[in-house]
């Protein structure tokens, strides 16, 4: 398969669309990761998915939205969603509600769960895509499964080139990370952290809410223990040099490659994984990583170095 390398013209858009009606695979960007994006409603196109990334089939995939209107159609909604989607929507937030009755979800797509993860993204090409298409989208990240999330088309073609039928190049992601998922099935409950940090959403609802065990069972995507990693090892909260390792730096120290010089959370996660692909690309054995304060969107960066230390 030739994976065709499109722009974000309304002639590149529209054969983008063309291709997800006829149930092929587009990596879409968004501005938190770049997505591989299938017709939601198609299980076989929803089936692709999981094949190119070698995905495992009881993980869900988030589905995407173009308005809160359409996300209606597919979940239960209730207040809490009505409160966290008016206050963060269009932008870097997944909810998980109930299906409705007759969800035409595919049942792939929520791997057999009786829920289902919605966002809307914020990026203005992935909307347009959305909205001629004008049907809802899976779209997990587009890399191959437990892999290095990209952020750039080049790092979309690294992983699945000539596995899917076309990408569409919206630019580097500005978010750098995946979305917050928030559970409203039952006590509002953080699933993973993200740019929109646990305190923010608290602060929506007016309540405490609270944080998952991981070891329960996977009810929404990024809940593997072993996720987001490079080929080397990776040695967290490191403050010194070993021989032969990647540095990863974060604030003023000497290091190969430095996620914020200046201590800012928010340069860091963009940098995040751009720089992991870069420093892995030399095949070192090891990448040190200095320590990232665990607060606002670093707690989001420290889950995924820690999911990506886990070697399986």
């Amino acid at each position: 398969m030739k994976t065709e390398n499109l722009g974000y013209s309304q002639s590149d858009i529209e054969k983008a669309v063309s291709i997800l009606r006829l149930g092929g695979l587009v990596a879409i960007p968004t501005e938190t990761v770049y997505g591989l994006a299938a017709d939601a409603t198609n299980d076989e196109a929803v089936s692709k998915i999981f094949k190119a990334k070698g995905r495992p089939a009881f993980n869900p995939l988030i589905i995407h939205v173009k308005n809160i209107k359409m996300a209606q159609q597919y979940v239960q909604w209730n207040e809490a969603a009505e409160i966290l989607t008016k206050k963060f929507w269009p932008g870097p937030l997944t909810i998980v509600l109930p299906s409705t009755k007759n969800s035409q979800i595919a049942e792939t797509a929520r791997a057999n769960l009786p829920s289902v993860a919605i966002r809307m993204p914020s990026h203005p090409v992935a909307l347009e895509i959305l909205r001629q298409f004008n049907r809802p989208l899976a779209a997990p990240s587009a890399n191959l499964s437990g892999k290095i999330s990209s952020t750039s088309i080049d790092h979309v073609l690294k992983n699945l080139n000539q596995k899917i039928d076309a990408i569409v190049d919206g630019g580097n992601s500005t978010v750098g990370v995946e979305s917050t998922i928030v559970t409203l099935t039952r006590v509002p409950t953080i699933l993973r952290t993200g740019f929109i940090t646990p305190e923010a959403v608290s602060n929506a609802l007016g309540a405490k809410i609270a944080n998952y065990d991981n070891e329960g069972p996977i009810i929404a995507p990024g809940q593997l223990k072993s996720h987001y990693a490079p080929k080397a090892k990776l040695r967290l909260d490191a403050i010194d040099w070993k021989q032969g390792e990647k540095k990863l730096g974060f604030g003023d120290v000497e290091c190969d490659m430095n996620l914020s010089k200046g201590k800012s959370l928010t340069e860091a996660a963009q940098n995040l994984f751009n720089f992991l692909h870069i420093l892995d690309s030399s095949n070192p054995r090891t990448i040190s990583v200095s320590p990232i304060p665990n607060e606002g969107i670093g707690l989001a960066i420290n889950d995924r170095l820690k999911r990506a230390s886990i070697q399986e």
